[in-house]
């Protein structure tokens, strides 16, 4: 991985400069590296087909995955997405904030069609970060994020992560201080049958609980059937550190970096007092710290199941595939 410079010129503050230079160049057609309130994203303008390609070439990314489409609030979101009662009572609880939800595209929607994929439908969150709200009301635009790092590796929670893992391929990264939730959004499709609501699916665990969900809509969640790729995060293997990663280690082989959790001691920790919030904030600087040691392999000690647990153990299979 190619070290970012200690004085990066493509890292600017979130200052009024900063975001209006970012929404300029947006409308351009290039892409900006933006902080959110999960981990730093990879923006460009979601109607502009060349602005999406960039996304994919310097990602790094397959075509076939799809992109999360950032919005100011559900009026925006309305436009290009049907919207049933399910899902304007989850955005009213949950937004804005890390919650993406899967909805059928509406037609005629300005959308690239390499956002969705080639799919009849659409993810779309509305994000919490003042830094990331403030672009999106400057630009006026619908912002197609993934997160801002090479397909695959480890997500970025810091400017200096961005640049690190996208080296030269960018041009400007705004820099908003560590992300807070440190996890990608959960991403929930709500399902419907001739038009009728068909209950609902987690795509990917993250910092807003399931079971919350579950609560405000009266039922649980439907099983995964079949392994479509409706959103990001679904890849077996992703969010991957260059190294061999080990699971479940409550001590070191000779080679390896350990990152501990709770009563387990490491070479870094997620949390030493077993806080899952403060394991998810701290999981991709830590993957990035021990990627960058000189160990040979990574070692992550056991994080327990349950709420946040389940969203960073997910991370860590996929990592580890």
């Amino acid at each position: 991985m190619q070290a970012s410079k200690p004085s990066d010129p493509r890292i600017v503050p979130a200052d009024a400069a900063g975001i209006a230079r970012a929404a300029a160049m947006l409308h351009a057609g290039q892409i900006v590296a933006l902080p959110t309130e999960t981990v730093y994203g990879l923006a460009a303008d979601a109607a502009r087909a060349d602005a999406v390609a960039a996304i994919y070439r310097t990602k790094g990314r397959p075509d076939f995955n799809p992109l999360i489409v950032h919005v100011p609030d559900l009026a925006g979101a309305e436009k290009i997405a049907m919207f049933d009662t399910r899902a304007k009572k989850l955005a009213a609880a949950f937004w804005p904030g890390p919650l993406t939800l899967v909805l059928p595209l509406k037609a005629g929607a300005e959308i690239a069609p390499a956002v969705t994929a080639g799919l009849s439908t659409i993810a779309l969150r509305c994000p919490a970060h003042p830094v990331m709200r403030a672009v999106l009301a400057a630009s006026g635009l619908r912002l197609a994020a993934p997160s801002a790092n090479r397909s695959g590796a480890i997500s970025p929670t810091r400017a200096e992560h961005v640049a690190a893992s996208l080296g030269e391929g960018l041009e400007l990264i705004v820099d908003g201080g560590a992300a807070r939730a440190g996890l990608e959004s959960t991403i929930v499709a709500l399902r419907n049958l001739g038009g009728e609501p068909a209950g609902w699916q987690l795509l990917r665990p993250g910092p807003v609980d399931p079971e919350a969900i579950a609560a405000l809509l009266g039922e649980p969640p439907l099983p995964l059937a079949d392994q479509r790729i409706e959103a990001p995060g679904q890849l077996a293997s992703h969010y991957a550190p260059g190294k061999p990663l080990r699971l479940g280690a409550v001590s070191a082989q000779p080679d390896e970096w350990l990152i501990g959790f709770g009563n387990v001691a490491g070479d870094d920790t997620l949390s030493a007092s077993g806080d899952l919030a403060e394991a998810a904030a701290n999981l991709y600087a830590a993957l990035h710290r021990a990627d960058a040691s000189a160990r040979a392999r990574i070692a992550v000690a056991p994080v327990p199941p349950g709420g946040m647990g389940d969203a960073i153990n997910d991370r860590l299979k996929r990592a580890a595939a």
